[in-house]
């Protein structure tokens, strides 16, 4: 089969380590290290046990998220990546990213994660001032955020950072400083998102206790705008709801989350998807382990409706500069769908929200921001 006529997909493999939780973090992690060589076995394995899922896709990016992944020894990174290139049809060049923690970056370790296949850093700066640092427990400090950004670019050209707005007592004036700060370092890719408080995290325990406020929505919404207005006057395209990258430099490995493409999601937590079908494993190292030493995989699935896949391309076609094509609504869901979905949309166009244009269902840049709850409304129950 000729390569260009197989669907690109992604790789993606969790790794459920960090050296301390975050205050505000949900994700699936274990701050003990002792599992390490076990689990990056387990890991190897399930890449091998699951390369018939592919056979018929070649696989254009390779994603290491977590929990930490810069944790891992280069050796590890370096055999979980063959493993991949052993069992699946990879392109020439795919964009292969480590998400790092600044703490984890010194100038050998930059180079040794250039001296391999690794060829994109997605850094989790999350702010450059102190107290921000220590309110959220990072376990870096603000020389290292600048130190680290000031090496990486000199061995890396694909570099993405985090940062987080609207947390408690943050001025615009210090929202501005952070931002111009990551942009004096000429990286060309931002993720940005609000401070949310998730349910049993140590942030809900503060806030529910009064050692913190709780953020204000105002204020992430005045952030999020200055944000945008930055980064635009900067040249970077404003791609998704919380990414923003110069030209040529959009996250591959995330824009295919949203472009609906398949992709495979490797170790505890990590969730699949084959366009029919969403799996995620088991969110427990030991369990995780086990199985797959066992021979088993730990995955639950479920097969998606057809209403599912519209709430979902609803979902994501708002969040992106690709929008909502209604053709392919009345092609791949009939009618009575798009219908609805213009029904439903009628109010956020006439309140300057939502806007059409050749046919694609866009959010207009006063309702960027408010993407997720309008997609909400537009979604529809029950129809299968």
């Amino acid at each position: 089969m000729n390569i260009f006529a197989r669907l690109m997909s992604g790789i993606y493999i969790h790794i459920p380590f960090c050296k301390q939780a975050c205050h505000y973090c949900d994700f699936h992690f274990s701050t003990s290290m002792k599992k390490k060589d076990e689990m990056v076995s387990a890991l190897a394995k399930e890449i091998a046990m699951r390369k018939e899922e592919f056979k018929n896709e070649v696989v254009e990016t390779i994603y290491f998220g977590g929990g930490t992944p810069s944790v891992l020894a280069i050796e590890d990174l370096r055999l979980l990546i063959d493993e991949v290139f052993k069992n699946y049809n990879v392109i020439e060049n795919p964009e292969i990213t480590v998400e790092a923690n600044p703490d984890d970056l010194s100038n050998n370790r930059i180079i040794e994660l250039s001296n391999n296949r690794i060829n994109r850093l997605s850094i989790g700066i999350q702010s450059f001032f102190e107290e921000d640092l220590k309110m959220m427990n990072r376990a870096h400090n603000t020389n290292e955020a600048k130190n680290c950004l000031e090496q990486a670019t000199k061995h890396f050209d694909n570099i993405s950072l985090d940062l987080i707005y609207g947390i408690p007592g943050m001025s615009n004036e210090k929202w501005i400083q952070n931002i111009e700060t990551a942009l004096s370092f000429g990286i060309p890719h931002v993720s940005s998102y609000a401070l949310t408080v998730e349910p049993k995290t140590a942030l809900h325990s503060f806030i529910q206790k009064g050692i913190i406020p709780p953020p204000e929505d105002e204020v992430a919404q005045e952030h999020f705008e200055i944000l945008v207005e930055k980064l635009e006057e900067a040249g970077f395209i404003h791609y998704e709801l919380s990414n923003f990258g110069k030209e040529n430099y959009f996250s591959k490995n995330n824009s295919s989350y949203w472009l609906g493409k398949k992709y495979i999601g490797i170790g505890p937590s990590a969730h699949s998807y084959d366009g029919e079908k969403r799996g995620w494993n088991v969110s427990n190292n030991t369990m995780y382990i086990k199985t797959i030493q066992e021979g088993k995989l730990p995955i639950e699935t479920e097969t998606l409706s057809k209403t599912d896949r519209y709430n979902e391309y609803v979902m994501t076609g708002l969040r992106t500069i690709w929008g909502i094509s209604l053709d392919r609504i009345q092609t791949e869901f009939g009618q009575t769908y798009l219908d609805y979905l213009n029904q439903q949309a009628a109010k956020y166009i006439e309140d300057h929200l939502l806007f059409v244009d050749e046919n694609i269902l866009r959010t207009t840049r006063k309702g960027k921001f408010l993407s997720d709850g309008i997609a909400s409304d537009l979604f529809l129950l029950n129809l299968d």
